[in-house]
């Protein structure tokens, strides 16, 4: 399969904390994702990039915070993080760039 830029959009970065290092343990890499993709798109877009194989893709949709800033109310951004689950013998490294 062929690196389109579609891939790049569906995937926005990885997500490198407490959690997702217990994860990584079970052959699992959390990524950031765009709010509008769908699972296929996504383990395509990860088997293309990284060159693995996906086993399979669990999404969570984080609601964005009510903050205050300067007394006025906005609210952050909606997340979706997508569980990758990898195929056994694969893996990727998250801690370099692409």
């Amino acid at each position: 399969m062929s690196v389109k830029a579609e891939h790049y959009d569906v995937i926005r970065k990885p997500i490198i904390t407490e959690k997702s290092t217990m994860a990584s343990e079970n052959n699992a890499v959390v990524f950031e994702v765009a709010i509008d993709a769908n699972k296929p798109q996504i383990k395509e877009a990860v088997e293309t990039l990284f060159g693995v194989k996906v086993k399979a893709v669990n999404t969570v949709v984080t609601k964005g915070k009510v903050k205050r800033f300067r007394g006025q109310i906005g609210t952050r951004k909606d997340v979706k993080k997508a569980y990758v689950t990898l195929e056994e013998g694969n893996t990727i490294d998250v801690s370099t760039g692409l």
